[in-house]
């Protein structure tokens, strides 16, 4: 079933009802009027997929950044352990 967005000609108020295409327009929710009229929205367009074995999905990029911060967190951690400093040393002071 699709969402139409709805508007009621007494209050002004815009509003979506889930409901087949067949189905009469619903009243409104604000008023209760059964004065409404539905109103065309704007398809939206389905979102590009790039294709290719080289694209991977945002979820896989995010899983491995957190992978990766995991690995740096338990290696500062080892190094702590150890008692070798965790920052990188800094160069001469001038």
């Amino acid at each position: 079933m699709p969402i139409y967005e709805f508007e009621c000609d007494d209050c002004g108020e815009r509003f979506e009802e889930l409901m087949g295409a067949e189905a009469g327009a619903p009243a409104c929710p604000g008023c209760g009027s059964a004065r409404t009229r539905r109103l065309i929205s704007l398809v939206s367009p389905p979102g590009r997929q790039p294709r290719g074995a080289a694209v991977r999905s945002d979820e896989s990029r995010r899983q491995e950044r957190e992978a990766a911060r995991q690995d740096r967190i338990t290696e500062s951690r080892k190094k702590r352990a150890t008692g070798e400093s965790v920052r990188p040393a800094k160069g001469p002071a001038k």
